[in-house]
């Protein structure tokens, strides 16, 4: 029996998906349920092993759909330098070094740039030949070579028309003519014709029974070939955000979320459906029952837990604020830096810390220092907060859309009470109104100025009432998600599903 978790990509800014799933597999490995996680993105730029251990997966837990099909192992990039070297056809002219890039002269017409990797930079994780001035070639490093581009001018570009991915040995497992709106995966005994028939084809390869089950957390581009070839196995679909469109929903229509579209609208043949909260199973429930005169198996389970509650070591830093998030247009993080800016105007005493990566960094670098706030307003990048939050008076959150927030989850495990939106499905999962912070009526379409308004007075009203109450109360919001109730809610689900 295997549990086969079915994601798209993973990046170093994952979303919560990604660390839902993370918080999954280590509950997995506690209750000895034997996982796998797989990823059917195409990971060009980095080692899909460095995104994957940096947020807590084991190496044998991962399937990447495009070595699948090899005998290579998910493991960090360890192929020396020198041993790309030794391999060249031609003698090396001259080396150019700039940290992680190496350039390696053969002739006046021909050079590799060499990207690596490794706290010395010793090991190889992509090289990019060209000749010419075009790029003709790129090979992929991790252990081994795991595959080859190829490339050809086309309209003074060069087009890529084809990858080659290898055994260890190097030998050759199978290749991909690559072709603008589909390719072609030849192997020795079978042909795909596109990605989907891909999935499929690994799908088949797993021969998966009725104690199997997929928990299907993103489906976009791939759902058809899962549904189609699920095989005997359960098939369960974990829906990580809102799931319907309430302006386009009426009493005698719904609006699905484009991404579970598909998912419920072929409802019949899903053996389950997981919501992260109690508030969104109802909704859902209710919806399949008004609109399509179903009712199928829904849980609640949350996508995230607690290991303990965390108590600071030493006094919370006086008015300081924070929030952790990617740093994307939909957490408007602007209305929160706008909002700190002039609240500070009143509470001079105000620092508030920014967590996160992400396109809209820049933009923030600019409204912090428009404002003259970079005494006060810090990006702090992408850390690990475990032992963070509790350092800290209050949390803030602007996210006009949460399934639950991890975050949130954290911060409130922490003792912080949160200033957010009175949104489903988290804030209102963690926040009573008044008590552990404030929820902030929204506004249809929304007006940033009013918003910003609300913050500045919700954060003057915050300091003015008993901040250890606040704070015991958030504790006590977050018992229900430690992590041994979680793990009893994993491992009652699995039974029921794979014990019938």
């Amino acid at each position: 029996m295997t549990v086969y978790n079915i994601n798209l990509g993973i990046g170093w800014a994952s979303s919560g998906v990604e660390y839902a799933q993370a918080y999954r597999a280590s509950i997995f490995r506690e209750l000895q349920i034997p996982a796998k996680f797989i990823f059917t993105d195409m990971f060009q730029v980095e080692n899909i092993q460095h995104y994957t251990s940096n947020i807590g997966f084991e190496d044998n837990e991962i399937i990447w759909l495009y070595s699948y099909f090899t005998d290579v192992k998910i493991a960090p990039s360890t192929y020396p330098k020198e041993q790309l070297e030794k391999s060249f056809s031609q003698a090396i002219t001259k080396i150019e070094e700039n940290g992680t890039l190496s350039r390696y002269h053969f002739d006046d017409n021909y050079y590799a740039n060499v990207v690596l990797c490794g706290s010395h930079n010793q090991y190889v994780q992509r090289v990019e030949y060209v000749s010419k001035g075009k790029l003709i070639r790129k090979d992929y490093y991790t252990y081994t070579k795991l595959f080859s581009e190829y490339y050809a001018p086309l309209d003074n570009q060069s087009r890529l028309y084809q990858r080659h991915f290898f055994n260890e040995d190097g030998s050759l497992a199978y290749e991909e003519i690559c072709q603008d709106k589909q390719s072609i995966f030849r192997f020795t005994d079978h042909i795909c014709f596109g990605k989907e028939a891909l999935i499929a084809y690994m799908l088949e390869k797993l021969e998966l029974t009725s104690q199997d089950m997929i928990l299907l957390d993103r489906a976009t581009g791939i759902g058809q070939a899962v549904f189609t070839h699920k095989g005997r196995a359960k098939l369960v679909v974990v829906i990580h955000a809102e799931h319907y469109n309430v302006k386009g929903t009426d009493d005698y229509n719904v609006l699905w979320n484009n991404y579970y579209e598909y998912q419920f609208t072929n409802a019949e043949q899903v053996d389950a459906f997981i919501t992260s909260t109690e508030k969104q199973k109802e909704v859902l429930q209710q919806q399949f029952q008004n609109y399509a005169n179903q009712a199928p198996a829904i849980y609640a389970i949350p996508v995230g837990s607690l290991e303990t509650l965390r108590i600071p070591k030493q006094s919370r830093k006086a008015y300081s604020l924070m929030t952790s998030s990617r740093l994307a247009s939909e957490k408007h993080i602007d209305w929160l830096v706008s909002a700190v800016i002039k609240a500070h105007k009143t509470i001079p005493e105000l620092t508030f810390d920014i967590y996160g990566e992400g396109g809209e960094r820049q933009k923030l670098a600019n409204l912090i220092e428009e404002g003259g706030a970079q005494s006060y307003i810090t990006l702090k990048g992408h850390q690990n907060l475990r032992d963070v939050y509790q350092n800290y008076e209050l949390y803030l959150t602007a996210s006009t859309s949460e399934g639950f927030g991890l975050t949130l989850m954290e911060a409130v495990g922490s003792g912080l009470p949160i200033i957010g939106l009175d949104v489903p499905y988290g804030n209102q999962t963690f926040v009573d109104n008044g008590k552990n912070g404030y929820l902030i009526e929204r506004q249809e379409p929304d007006n940033k100025q009013y918003l910003v308004d609300s913050y500045v007075e919700k954060l003057i009203d915050f300091y003015h009432q008993d901040l250890k109450q606040a704070q015991q109360h958030s504790y006590q919001k977050a018992e229900p998600f430690l992590h041994g109730h979680l793990a009893e809610l994993w491992k009652n689900f699995v039974e029921d599903l794979c014990h019938d």
